[in-house]
């Protein structure tokens, strides 16, 4: 009897390129859970251990070049990657591995979370990883998607606000990758809107031409926001591997992000800010009453 099960399922693979977070709530923990969460078959390249918690950082351990390359080369040259999210490369010398393993196996599309600084305030690279990244990475990024720190840190300026965000990111593009996304969550808390500004390469009628989109959501009231730069890079990633426009991919990662911190804001983890809650599609914490009975 004729089996009617498919012989292929075809789900979207996002490999992620980043270091381990002890704590589970950055880093490639977070990664997987998000990837997993938004229906993609996550795969990993682990950059770095760090020893962290909700309190901070308090140590890492680079991974040896070897094997980080060796790691790249394994998932490619069998599974294969339909997009790779990219994100704490604490050294020059592991980006231009990274660099390299991405040319090399032709992966023509990178989301790249240009991890400089724990939320924490712990250094994660320093200058020269950022410049290694501006030459190494940048030219083959689909989308890099800086906070307020790392984008000022990356142009050499401070920037500000809401105001300096069409020339920081545009400044930005003018490096290399084909969009630049500016996350706005960074500044001071008394602001209850969250601004991002996304802008892009696109062509029309034979013509590059830059386009912009500004979003706005709400500032969720919680402390717990521990790995949400890592959380939306990864969403954007597995939405744009399963088929959405660039547009469409990053409005859904927000909100999909927004609706992780909203549903973790009550969530217990440790002793500092926790972390968003990711499988809110599953177990909406928020919904919890005050026996913490859904």
């Amino acid at each position: 009897m004729q089996s009617l099960l498919p012989t292929s399922v075809q789900i979207p693979k996002v490999l992620t390129i980043a270091g381990s977070d002890s704590g589970g709530g950055a880093g490639i923990q977070a990664d997987l859970k998000v990837i997993t969460a938004l229906g993609g078959y996550g795969m990993t390249v682990i950059t770095a251990i760090t020893a962290q918690n909700t309190l901070g950082v308090s140590r890492i351990q680079d991974i040896d070049l070897d094997v980080v390359e060796a790691q790249l080369d394994a998932v490619m040259t069998d599974i294969g990657a339909d997009i790779v999210k990219i994100g704490m490369l604490a050294s020059p010398e592991i980006v231009q591995v990274v660099a390299q393993g991405l040319r090399k196996h032709g992966i023509k599309r990178v989301v790249l979370d240009p991890v400089l600084r724990a939320t924490s305030g712990a250094s994660l690279g320093g200058d020269d990883t950022a410049q290694a990244m501006i030459n190494e990475l940048f030219p083959l990024a689909t989308l890099i998607t800086p906070n307020l720190d790392e984008a000022s840190l990356l142009l050499g300026r401070d920037i500000h606000g809401p105001n300096d965000f069409a020339l920081a990111a545009q400044e930005l593009l003018d490096l290399g990758p084909q969009a630049v996304l500016i996350k706005g969550g960074h500044l001071d808390a008394s602001h209850t809107q969250i601004t991002d500004f996304l802008t892009w390469r696109s062509v029309e009628d034979h013509l590059e031409v830059v386009q912009s989109k500004v979003f706005k959501h709400y500032r969720v009231n919680t402390t717990n926001t521990h790995g949400t730069g890592c959380s939306l890079a990864a969403a954007i990633a597995t939405y744009l591997a399963g088929g959405h426009d660039l547009e469409h991919a990053v409005a859904k990662a927000i909100a999909f992000v927004e609706a992780g911190l909203e549903a973790g804001k009550f969530l217990s983890i440790g002793e500092g800010p926790g972390p968003l809650w990711h499988m809110h599609d599953f177990f909406p914490t928020a919904l919890r009453d005050e026996k913490g009975i859904l």
